[in-house]
């Protein structure tokens, strides 16, 4: 398994790399911009009155991303919403080098076209530094979860980290990757 290479990452070494060199004229090879990391968030506001419901969706998370993820607590305690501090609220994982390649393949390719009513994705979701955050109404779009044993849907928020400095340089980077933007 040692000589195995995600299809994304060899896209981007072979063809990718050199068009963005190509349309930003850069210099040097390591001006190029690729993919830093991609972060996975849940957040369960129903863990207020169930605990259970967080290692459910942790379980759900650890399926789609290939790795146990981290419980997150709660900061501070909030009155208004029962949340008392230290108390689980949701689930996060951070994905890099291969993991990372293989998700964003798996997002593309098959989970953004199960969305239902899905357009494409919103081209200004950047924040000025070249990261991309995105959001999905349901986990349930990923083929790892199995639709039959699920007891409740989750929200979860995906957040593509990039070396580019600029938002239209990361934009151009992901559209070579193929993630559809809307018009």
């Amino acid at each position: 398994m040692a000589d195995y290479t995600p299809r994304l990452k060899q896209q981007y070494r072979e063809k990718i790399r050199a068009a963005l060199k190509e349309e930003f004229g850069y210099k040097n090879d390591m001006q190029i911009p690729r993919l830093d990391k991609i972060v996975l968030n849940m957040g369960v506001g129903e863990a207020v009155s169930d605990t259970k419901k967080v290692r459910a969706a942790a379980a759900d998370l650890g399926q789609i991303a290939g790795q146990k993820p981290v419980v997150t607590k709660a900061k501070q305690s909030i009155a208004g919403f029962k949340v008392r501090e230290e108390m689980p609220i949701g689930a996060k994982v951070t994905l890099r080098r291969d993991r990372m390649y293989e998700f964003l393949d798996r997002l593309i390719t098959v989970a953004l076209p199960r969305v239902r009513d899905f357009r494409g994705t919103n081209p200004k979701s950047f924040d000025g530094r070249g990261n991309y955050a995105m959001g999905l109404k349901e986990h349930i779009v990923f083929p790892e979860i199995d639709f039959d044993k699920i007891e409740q849907v989750w929200g979860m928020d995906i957040v593509i980290c990039t070396t580019a400095k600029t938002d239209a340089e990361a934009k151009a980077l992901l559209k070579h990757f193929n993630l559809p933007f809307t018009a």
